[in-house]
């Protein structure tokens, strides 16, 4: 069983930046990809990023994109989440989940159903 513990959340004024962490345990750890899915306050989980750990192959949300940046560190069983330039739309509660490397990954990446595992998610709060 595999098991994520997601930090490093926190108050950060709009146009900050934050880095989330994910540490992974229980695996193998480039057996699987990693994503990073917020859920905001009357809405629905939405995928962020995610980053296959097999290959380093990268995904993200358009809203996102040029923002928030998704790396691993293989060596410390950790997967990051670099937000710059924040916005108040960015406020939400992040989570970290685990599926294994698919063939399809490119689609099911930001499926939430797609992930086995999820760690307990991290508050980022953004004011304006």
């Amino acid at each position: 069983e595999v098991q994520l513990q997601a930090s490093g959340g926190g108050l950060v004024q709009a146009g900050g930046s934050l880095r989330l962490s994910c540490v992974v345990s229980g695996s193998t750890f480039d057996d699987y990809a990693i994503g990073w899915f917020r859920q905001a306050p009357g809405k629905e989980r939405e995928g962020v990023a995610a980053i296959s750990l097999k290959d380093g192959i990268t995904y993200y949300r358009d809203s996102v994109k040029g923002r928030f940046t998704i790396s691993s560190d293989n060596a410390k069983n950790t997967v990051y989440l670099r937000l710059d330039k924040v916005t108040p739309e960015d406020t939400a509660v992040y989570y970290c989940g685990a599926q294994r490397n698919h063939h399809l990954l490119d689609f099911r990446w930001r499926v939430a159903g797609s992930y086995d595992y999820w760690g307990q998610g991290t508050l980022v709060t953004v004011s304006s």
